[in-house]
């Protein structure tokens, strides 16, 4: 008799991203993860048809992380703004 894996929600995820995100085939996916084709299949196919809601919620941390990512490009194009806004008006002082 053979012994099931079971593999954490974390691990499908990521197999189920390899798929729909990166353009790799079920069948290179599953065969790049050492897992066995049909279960990859049912990942996704649950994932697609909406029934396994785990694959598309994010974490805290992840939001968090979203988040400051928004704010920093932000800032980071504020910085640029200034930086210009300096440049012109000490070139105008000359």
């Amino acid at each position: 008799m053979r012994k099931l894996k079971k593999h954490t929600e974390e691990f499908k995820n990521e197999a189920v991203k390899l798929v729909t995100e990166q353009g790799y085939t079920q069948a290179a996916a599953a065969e790049s993860l050492g897992i066995n084709n049909q279960s990859l299949s049912r990942w996704v196919a649950d994932f697609r048809n909406g029934k396994d809601r785990k694959h598309t919620k994010t974490t805290p941390e992840q939001e968090e992380i979203k988040r400051l990512n928004k704010e920093n490009q932000r800032l980071k194009l504020e910085r640029e703004i200034l930086k210009k806004a300096a440049a012109f008006f000490a070139n105008e002082n000359r």
